[in-house]
């Protein structure tokens, strides 16, 4: 089954999940392991897949993301609009 992509892009929280995981002060592979303790398995080549916007963001790994990292759906998708254009 082809994944579908918007111009290109499999996610446009990818840039986010960057910028707020740099703010934590965390690495990718920390993230990663966050998100592994709390059942989602995840490597932190995952990571760097979704934050370069590579690989679609399961609406799971989503709220995992935004557990872990302390913030709301609506911070996740601060910005998104751009990636209409």
């Amino acid at each position: 089954m082809k994944t579908k992509n918007l111009n290109g892009y499999y996610n446009i929280i990818g840039s986010n999940i960057k910028k707020y995981r740099l703010l934590r002060g965390l690495s990718q592979r920390q993230l990663a392991s966050k998100l592994t303790l709390m059942g989602v398995n995840t490597y932190d080549s995952d990571i760097t897949r979704m934050e370069s916007h590579s690989v679609f963001v399961r609406d799971y790994e989503q709220v995992a993301i935004c557990k872990v990292l302390n913030i709301t759906l609506e911070q996740l998708f601060d910005d998104t609009e751009k990636y209409f254009d």
